[in-house]
């Protein structure tokens, strides 16, 4: 097995002393600009890692991050792409993070206070486990990612549905001027809010809206296109989720019409799927990554006693038009 790099060969391979790299890595700031660049240098290419258990013993840090997890049943619906990036951001600025999970809904503020009073963790980061900003009797910094409810559900600025009011005014560009909404169940605030926006930007512009009330499965988009009237107005489907729109897409298809030819298609979350589409399907991305760093990146400042970094004020949704939208039919074969 390969010997452990110690902190006295980091030391003389950046040309400093002992001392000055365990100032770096207390992120006690006051070195040089090149100084610290030779010290990153020399621990990336001696692949150094503190010694995290005799740190703790001197300092009472034990580098330490904590992320709370839901109740063991909604672990399906975990934001994994929230999660890794969590995971890297902490191991980029030399924590590690273990993931703890919770029984029941009931214990989440009850769960941090006992991690925090543990001495364990520097840091608590817990998804949709109780107020915003808990109280504890310890000085263990603890960051609430307040977009998730306990059922994993998404809240906040992650339910916002501003954008499919820029989906209906990108297709009424083309030309569209009636629309059918399939919506996502409308127990998530997130279906809730892209619902309403559909409305109001449909009432705004003064074109015909149909709505139908969904489940987020592909069916949902399949069975509201094979629903509609065979002498139907409606040009332009704007799907509450990537499924429900690939299965509004199967319905046009089994119909006889082609996608965006005669009917134009809009999903939504990025689905990879959705890029490999023929025709590749117009969603929106949700960059859910940007959360999991915000909130670590928070966190850290917080068990450092440094300035937390200004929260990015763009919203986390972007439209991607692709291949499944297009301008308004001229004429259109009936559906069968």
């Amino acid at each position: 097995m390969t010997k452990r790099a110690t902190i006295y060969e980091v030391a003389t391979l950046a040309g400093v002393s002992h001392q000055t790299v365990s100032r770096y890595l207390r992120h006690n700031g006051g070195l040089k600009a090149t100084t610290a660049a030779r010290v990153e240098a020399a621990i990336t290419q001696l692949h150094y890692r503190p010694n995290l258990i005799a740190r703790s013993m001197r300092t009472r840090r034990t580098g330490r991050i904590a992320l709370l997890l839901p109740p063991a049943r909604v672990t399906t619906s975990l934001p994994v792409r929230l999660v890794s990036e969590a995971v890297d951001v902490a191991h980029a600025a030399g924590y590690t993070l273990d993931l703890i999970g919770r029984e029941d809904e009931g214990e989440g503020t009850d769960r941090i206070q006992d991690l925090a009073d543990s001495g364990e963790f520097e840091g608590i980061l817990a998804l949709g486990a109780g107020p915003r900003n808990p109280t504890t009797s310890s000085t263990t910094a603890v960051v609430i990612v307040s977009n998730y409810d306990d059922e994993m559900r998404g809240l906040g600025a992650l339910a916002d549905g501003a954008a499919c009011g820029e989906i209906v005014r990108t297709l009424a560009a083309l030309g569209h001027e009636h629309f059918l909404h399939v919506s996502g169940p409308l127990e998530y605030a997130s279906a809730r809010n892209r619902k309403q926006a559909f409305l109001d930007a449909t009432s705004e512009l003064g074109v015909s809206a149909t709505v139908v009330d969904g489940d987020w499965r592909g069916e949902s988009g399949q069975n509201a296109v094979m629903a509609l009237p065979r002498d139907t107005p409606v040009t332009a489907v704007v799907a509450a989720n990537d499924f429900s729109a690939m299965g509004a897409i199967r319905a046009a298809t089994e119909r006889g019409w082609k996608v965006p030819r005669d009917l134009s298609v809009f999903g939504w979350d990025d689905n990879a799927l959705g890029r490999f589409c023929t025709p590749s399907l117009s969603t929106v991305e949700i960059d859910i990554e940007r959360q999991g760093r915000e909130a670590v990146e928070r966190l850290i400042a917080l068990i450092r006693a440094e300035e937390p970094p200004a929260p990015d004020p763009r919203s986390l949704h972007t439209v991607l038009p692709r291949e499944s939208i297009g301008r308004v039919p001229l004429r259109r074969k009936p559906l069968r």
